[in-house]
C-alpha cells in the first residue's frame, strides 16, 4: 500500500480535495443563479434581479434546494480522492511518518469540519489564485478571504448542517481559542455578523504546516525556544535541593499534570533548574519572559494565548519567568493571571514558572499537581564549589586561599560567579598571567556587583591604608578585628557551624562614636580597602521622608541593593535621625518611633557590614548599641598623636620649609585629625599663591581660617610667638 512520504505531501493532497469542494461550488453556485452575464459592474453593486430573488428564497433552504452534483465526474473524483488519503494516511501512520496535519487536529482537539475550515483558509495561502477565487463565490471583487458563510457553504450540505456548524467560530471553539484562524471585519462594511465575517488562517499555523519550526515572530521580543543541555547532576547545588529537583524531574516524567514553582532571587539558578528538569524529561524548553511580554503594548491575554499555542506546537515544556509579576492587586494584571492560570490547566505538558515572591495556588490548578522548590542564596560552601567549577577550565585558575577570600566576602548568586569568574579570567589571560591573582579576583567581583545602589547613596573610593590613621592601640586593634571577622566569618559560621545557631544577626554591624574629623569615615574607608569590598555612604537627605511609610521604602530599598551589591553600608551622623526613641506625644513622634524600630529591623535580618557613625553616642537609641557587634570611640587625638599625625598629612612631594616647627603645631592646637588636614591644605595653596615653599606663616594663617570655621577663638595663648601673624 502507498503512503506519504512526508507531511508536506499528505498537506498537498488535502489541499487538492479542499480545491474540488470548491470547484464543486462554482458548479453549484452556476447551476442556482446561471452564467454571468456581462454586466461589468456585477460584484460591485446589488441588483434588482438579486433582491427579488432573495425575497423570493426561504430563510430555511433544505437540502433539495441545493443543485445535486452527487454523480458529476467532480464528485466521484472528490469521493476516490478522499478514499485514497484516508488509506495513505493510515499507512503512513503506521510507518511513523509524521503528518503534521494530523498531529496539529490532535494536539488541539479539531473536527474534521474544523480541520477542512482551516484548509479553506490556507488556500490562499499557498496560492493566490484562490483570492480570485473567493471573490468569485462572494460575488464580490473586493472580498478575497472566505467569509464564515462561503465556507460552510463550500463544506456541507444544508442550511441545518449549516446553522449546527456556527459554533465552529465562537470565541470558545478551538480554531478560534488556540488561535489557529482569526475573524475579520469586511472592510467594505464595517461591523460584520459572524457569517459575513472574513476568516484568515494565522501565519505561523501556515508555517508549522509547511514544517517550519521558527516561532511566532510575535513571541521574539519574550520567549526563546532552548535545547536543553544541563542536568541536575551538573549544577551545584545543596543536596536538599537537588533532591526536590530529582523527585519533581520523576514527577514530570510520571504524566502530565505538574506544575513546579521555582522561587528565588534573581540569578540563584531558576531558569538553569528549569532547564535541567527539563532535560531530564527529554523534552525542549519555551521559556517566557514575563516582565517583557507585560511591558508591551498589545493585550497580555492575547500573547499568553500565543506562547501557549507555540508550546503546543512544538511539543515543549513551558517555563513563564518572572510569574510573580502577576501576583498583585492589579485588577488587569489579575485578569492575566486567570487566563495564564487557564491555559496551565488546559495544557497537558509540563509547566514551570519562577519568581520571588512565594506563591501556593491552592485549587486554582484543578486537577494539576504543584510543586515548589525555594532557591536560597548560595551558603560560603555552596559559593566555594561554585568558583571552583567555574574556574576549572581552560586558562588560569586561580589559588585555593584566593578563592576562600572571595566566596567568604562576596555573597554572589551563581550567576554573578560565573560572570566574576569570566572576568577574572579574561582580565589575567590579557596580561599574559597564569594565575588569577587575587587583585583580579576583587576587581571582577566589585564589576559584578549589582551597582544600582549608587542611585541611592554615594559611593567611596577608598584610598585610606592603616599607615594613614592615627589612633590608640586598642581602637587600632578593634579596627584589625572588624577586618578579620569579615575574613574569617565563612570559618565561623560554615566550617565551625554557627549559622545553625543564629538566625538573624550573621552580618556585621559596626559603631564608630566620637567628635567630627577623629577619623570616623578615614576608619570606614580603611577597613573597605583592607577587605577589597566598595564603601557606600547614605545620603539621609534622600532616605528621610515627611510622608508615613516613605522612609521604611526607601531603607528597604537601600538594604535590597546592598545585599545585592555586596557593599558596606555607611550612615554618616546617623544620630540626626535615628536618634532614641521618644515618649508619644504626637503622630510625628510615633512615626519617627517606626522608623527607627525598622532600621534596627533592617540591620538585624542583613547579611552584610553596616556602620553607624555618631558624633554623640548618648544621641542613639539605646537599641542600636545592644545590635552592635563592634562599638568604637573615636577621641580628641592628643599631642603625640597630633604630632604624628602633622607629621604624616604631607605628600613626598610637597615643598616644605626646613622652618617647620610641627611640634609646635601639635603642642599649641588641640583639633582633630580632620582640622589638621583642613589646615594643612589650606596653606598648601597659601604657599601656592606666594610661589613658595610651605612655611609656617602658611601654616598660621591656615589655622587662624580653621578656628575662624569651627568658631573659636584666635588667641596670644594658642598662637603664642606667631599671634603677631594673626591678630587684627
Amino acid at each position: 500500500m502507498s503512503r506519504f512520504e512526508n507531511s508536506l505531501e499528505h498537506l498537498l493532497a488535502e489541499l487538492e480535495r479542499i480545491d474540488l469542494q470548491l470547484r464543486l461550488q462554482v458548479f453549484r453556485m452556476r447551476e442556482r443563479y446561471g452564467q454571468p452575464g456581462s454586466d461589468e459592474f456585477r460584484g460591485l453593486y446589488i441588483s434588482e434581479e438579486e433582491i427579488d430573488a432573495l425575497v423570493a428564497s426561504s430563510a430555511a433552504r433544505e437540502e433539495s434546494d441545493y443543485p445535486d452534483l452527487s454523480d458529476s465526474p467532480l464528485a466521484i473524483r472528490l469521493r476516490h480522492l478522499r478514499d485514497e488519503i484516508a488509506e495513505k494516511k493510515a499507512a503512513s501512520l503506521a510507518a511513523g511518518v509524521s503528518l503534521r496535519l494530523c498531529e496539529l487536529a490532535d494536539t488541539f482537539g479539531l473536527s474534521d469540519l474544523e480541520l477542512d475550515a482551516l484548509l479553506v483558509c490556507i488556500l490562499p495561502e499557498i496560492d493566490v489564485k484562490y483570492e480570485k477565487l473567493y471573490a468569485y463565490l462572494h460575488d464580490n471583487v473586493t472580498r478575497k478571504r472566505p467569509s464564515v458563510h462561503l465556507l460552510l457553504q463550500c463544506l456541507l450540505a444544508s442550511q441545518k448542517e449549516m446553522l449546527r456548524a456556527r459554533d465552529t467560530f465562537l470565541p470558545q471553539a478551538p480554531l478560534i481559542a488556540h488561535r489557529l484562524i482569526r475573524l475579520e471585519d469586511d472592510p467594505s462594511a464595517g461591523t460584520s455578523s459572524l457569517l459575513a465575517k472574513n476568516l484568515k488562517a494565522e501565519d505561523r499555523i501556515v508555517n508549522y504546516l509547511l514544517g517550519s519550526d521558527q516561532i511566532d515572530t510575535r513571541l521574539s521580543r519574550y520567549a526563546h525556544l532552548l535545547i536543553p543541555s544541563v542536568t541536575i547532576e551538573d549544577m551545584v547545588l545543596p543536596e536538599e535541593i537537588a533532591a526536590q529537583l530529582s523527585h519533581c524531574a520523576s514527577a514530570l516524567l510520571g504524566g502530565p499534570g505538574s506544575v513546579v514553582y521555582l522561587q528565588g532571587s534573581p540569578g540563584v539558578g531558576k531558569k538553569t533548574a528549569a532547564e535541567a528538569l527539563c532535560h531530564a524529561c527529554g523534552l525542549p524548553l519555551l521559556m517566557v519572559d514575563l516582565a517583557n511580554l507585560l511591558a508591551d503594548d498589545s493585550p497580555a491575554d492575547a500573547r499568553i494565548a500565543l506562547a501557549l499555542r507555540e508550546a503546543k506546537l512544538q511539543g515543549t515544556a513551558l517555563c513563564w519567568d518572572r510569574f510573580d509579576l502577576l501576583l498583585t492587586d492589579d485588577a488587569g494584571l489579575r485578569a492575566s493571571l486567570e487566563t495564564l492560570i487557564q491555559g496551565i490547566r488546559d495544557f497537558s505538558g509540563p509547566v514551570l514558572t519562577t519568581g520571588e515572591a512565594a506563591w501556593q495556588p491552592g485549587d486554582a490548578l484543578k486537577g494539576k499537581s504543584f510543586s515548589r522548590i525555594e532557591f536560597d542564596l548560595p551558603s560560603y560552601a555552596t559559593r566555594r564549589r561554585l568558583w571552583e567549577s567555574y574556574l576549572n577550565g581552560h586558562g588560569p585558575t586561580a589559588s585555593e586561599a584566593d578563592l576562600e577570600d572571595v566566596a567568604g566576602k562576596f555573597r554572589f548568586t551563581p550567576a554573578q560567579i560565573r560572570d566574576a569568574a569570566a572576568t577574572a579570567r579574561n582580565q589575567a589571560m590579557c596580561q599574559g598571567d597564569e594565575e588569577i591573582s587575587a587583585s583580579d579576583l576583587h576587581a571582577a567581583c566589585r564589576v559584578t556587583s549589582n551597582h544600582r545602589l549608587s542611585t541611592l547613596a554615594r559611593r567611596i573610593q577608598p584610598k585610606a591604608a592603616w599607615e594613614d590613621i592615627v589612633l590608640p592601640r586598642d581602637q587600632r586593634t578593634q579596627l584589625r578585628e572588624i577586618a578579620n571577622y569579615v575574613k574569617y566569618r565563612h570559618i565561623v559560621f560554615a566550617d565551625w557551624n554557627f549559622e545553625q545557631k543564629i538566625s538573624l544577626g550573621k552580618g556585621l554591624n559596626i559603631l564608630f562614636a566620637g567628635p567630627s574629623g577623629t577619623g570616623k569615615t578615614m576608619a570606614s574607608e580603611i577597613i573597605a580597602n583592607e577587605l577589597g569590598l566598595d564603601l557606600y555612604k547614605i545620603d539621609l537627605s534622600t532616605v528621610i521622608s515627611k510622608y508615613i511609610g516613605e522612609t521604611e521604602k526607601n531603607l528597604d530599598r537601600i538594604f535590597t541593593e546592598a545585599r545585592n551589591s555586596n557593599s558596606i553600608l555607611f550612615f554618616d551622623e546617623a544620630d540626626a535621625v535615628f536618634g532614641k526613641r521618644s515618649e508619644v506625644r504626637d503622630s510625628h513622634d510615633r512615626y519617627a518611633n517606626i522608623e527607627v524600630a525598622y532600621l534596627l529591623q533592617k540591620m538585624e535580618e542583613y547579611d552584610g557590614i553596616v556602620i553607624l557613625a555618631t558624633n554623640l553616642r548618648k544621641n542613639l537609641d539605646e537599641g542600636f548599641a545592644r545590635r552592635m557587634h563592634f562599638s568604637v570611640e573615636f577621641s580628641l587625638p592628643e599631642e603625640p598623636d597630633r604630632l604624628h599625625i602633622w607629621q604624616g598629612i604631607f605628600p613626598s612631594e610637597a615643598p616644605l620649609a626646613g622652618s617647620l616647627d610641627l611640634n609646635f603645631m601639635a603642642r599649641q592646637f588641640k583639633v582633630t585629625g580632620g582640622n589638621i588636614k583642613n589646615i594643612a591644605l589650606g596653606a598648601a595653596f597659601l604657599a601656592a599663591g606666594d610661589g613658595a615653599t610651605i612655611k609656617m606663616e602658611h601654616l598660621i594663617r591656615a589655622t587662624k581660617r580653621e578656628y575662624q570655621k569651627i568658631g573659636r577663638l584666635c588667641t596670644d595663648v594658642d598662637f603664642a610667638k606667631y599671634f603677631d601673624l594673626v591678630k587684627g
